[in-house]
């Protein structure tokens, strides 16, 4: 299967608007009933997917001054084929001068035998700002996880901010303490535009200021719910 999905926001007489909102299944886009200036929608897995082979498209534009929230609706299976082939989720965004984006997608469950990659790329202006967080979970209960590639890239103000790649599902790095020690749920935040503050870190989390502006948060955790509750500073405006 082959999908692409496009959302453009922009501002219009002090609200966001939506220019764009193309979907394809299994990435359905679907509009929330406003509140505030800013736009929100929700993104829907219409499909099993992504299956092994499968290759899923996201783009997304906000304009100068808008705001737009894109959030999920329910976790994604990451599964394998019928072939051994890896199955590939590419989201694109570019957020222009002023422009306010925040991207919350559910948790996404590698199951056994799967083989994905995920890629995300930023295109961020100066003075944009950027929220984003992946959860992972290695597994369903009682599962051993398959494969996953996660890679984000994220340049602002033409300034490359943030190169990472996350490779989970390997027993022996799973268990490893220098990568992580047993846990199931890996949560990463990124934001940009907001105060960075100082480094901090507590029990399986860390927040560490980049280099050229913004914050990157890690927390390993043996569930989502733990993971997204533990105390510490959360990458959020």
């Amino acid at each position: 299967m082959k999908a692409h999905a496009r959302l453009v926001a922009a501002l219009d007489d002090g609200r966001t608007v939506l220019r764009e909102l193309k979907s394809m299944a299994p990435l359905t886009l679907v509009p929330r009933r406003r509140r505030g200036s800013g736009a929100v929608v929700h993104l829907v897995n219409s499909a099993t997917a992504p299956l092994g082979g499968d290759e899923l498209r996201l783009e997304i534009q906000v304009g100068p001054g808008a705001e737009l929230t894109l959030s999920g609706v329910a976790a994604t299976l990451a599964l394998p084929g019928l072939r051994e082939v890896p199955s590939l989720s590419t989201v694109e965004i570019v957020v222009e001068d002023g422009g306010s984006f925040e991207y919350l997608p559910e948790p996404t469950v590698v199951t056994a035998r799967a083989d994905h990659v995920a890629v995300l790329r930023a295109d961020l202006a100066a003075d944009a700002w950027f929220h984003t967080r992946e959860v992972l979970v290695l597994g369903r209960e009682g599962e051993r996880p398959g494969q996953l590639s996660s890679t984000v890239h994220v340049t602002c103000g033409d300034v490359p901010a943030l190169r990472q790649t996350q490779t989970v599902g390997d027993p022996a790095l799973a268990a490893s303490l220098a990568v992580l020690a047993g846990h199931r749920v890996l949560v990463t935040e990124i934001e940009f535009g907001g105060p960075s503050g100082p480094a901090e870190s507590g029990p399986w989390w860390s927040r560490t200021p980049l280099a050229a502006g913004g914050t990157l948060t890690t927390a390993l955790a043996p569930d989502v719910v733990t993971a997204l509750s533990l105390d510490r500073s959360r990458a959020v405006r």
